[in-house]
């Protein structure tokens, strides 16, 4: 079964828990409501997606108001909450950088944890063009990889609109994974360095020598505290009820409570540039894009 038809068929449990909790009939819940008995069935069974109406319709006809966010989080992210990298991609890079361009002119506070990547939102060219090499082959797509860094370069216009907040945390180990050429990386360590006296700018690094208080199993971004993204080599995952907003907006707060920030995350910058290896003969496998 796919992962949207799966959310369907749990909404509709949980719509049909709240029917039994206020013991109503299929039937009787229909008629209150003046809908057709199937369509209570089929809502029930995950044969068809609810409205947004239907959502409020039920939840006041079970007297489930309580349940009224979480259900309506849950409807929300019905058909985005997995999204195939294979299907983001079949038009190529640029067009998902635009997306996301178009999500963060949005949004007033960004937020985002990455353990092994650079954000995309700081990224140089050079390294942009090393993280997003591998997406025409690994998903089959257009080969367009000069154009998606045009796109992503542009994304980082909005670091400089008023009104923006940033908060990066990173790990120390993304300073220094070998995912692109030393002479690359030299300067997206740079490129950092600029970053950290940016006014609306909060860049957080994790030391190695950090206790950390939750394994960093996977990066993710929170934007408004509204949705969270997080990456799979897969798929993108489009988060958005309420507990999960909550779950992650108290591992972001526990991860950045263990990060340095300024003079203490520019030192760990300046340390990693001072040993940067020689240069690369090959390179690894990059993730999907690195938001």
């Amino acid at each position: 079964m796919n992962n949207v038809a799966s959310a369907r068929e749990a909404l509709g449990w949980r719509l049909r828990e709240l029917r039994r909790t206020a013991r109503l009939t299929g039937r009787q819940l229909a008629e209150s409501l003046h809908w057709p008995q199937s369509k209570v069935s089929k809502l029930e069974l995950g044969q068809q997606t609810p409205s947004e109406g239907d959502i409020r319709a039920w939840v006041e006809a079970t007297h489930g108001r309580d349940q009224l966010g979480d259900l309506l989080g849950s409807l929300n992210t019905l058909q985005t909450q997995y999204a195939e990298w294979r299907r983001q991609f079949r038009s190529g890079t640029a067009r998902r950088q635009r997306e996301l361009l178009q999500l963060a002119a949005r949004t007033k506070v960004t937020c985002a944890f990455e353990p092994v990547v650079v954000p995309g939102l700081l990224q140089t060219a050079g390294y942009a063009h090393h993280m997003l090499a591998d997406i025409p082959e690994l998903y089959d797509a257009p080969n367009d990889i000069e154009q998606g860094v045009v796109e992503r370069l542009r994304r980082q216009e909005i670091l400089y609109q008023p009104g923006k907040q940033f908060h990066f945390v990173i790990t120390e180990a993304v300073l220094r994974y070998q995912l692109c050429p030393t002479e690359v990386m030299a300067g997206q360590l740079d490129r950092l360095l600029a970053v950290l006296s940016m006014p609306n700018m909060r860049l957080g690094i994790i030391p190695f020598a950090a206790a950390y208080p939750t394994a960093p199993l996977h990066g993710f971004w929170i934007y408004d505290n509204q949705v969270v993204l997080v990456e799979t080599f897969s798929a993108e995952l489009n988060l958005a009820q309420p507990h999960e907003l909550q779950l992650y907006s108290k591992l972001y707060s526990r991860l950045a409570h263990a990060a340095v920030y300024t003079a203490a995350a520019r030192s760990l910058v300046l340390g990693a540039i001072a040993e940067l290896p020689a240069p690369l003969d090959t390179l690894p496998l990059a993730g999907p894009g690195n938001s």
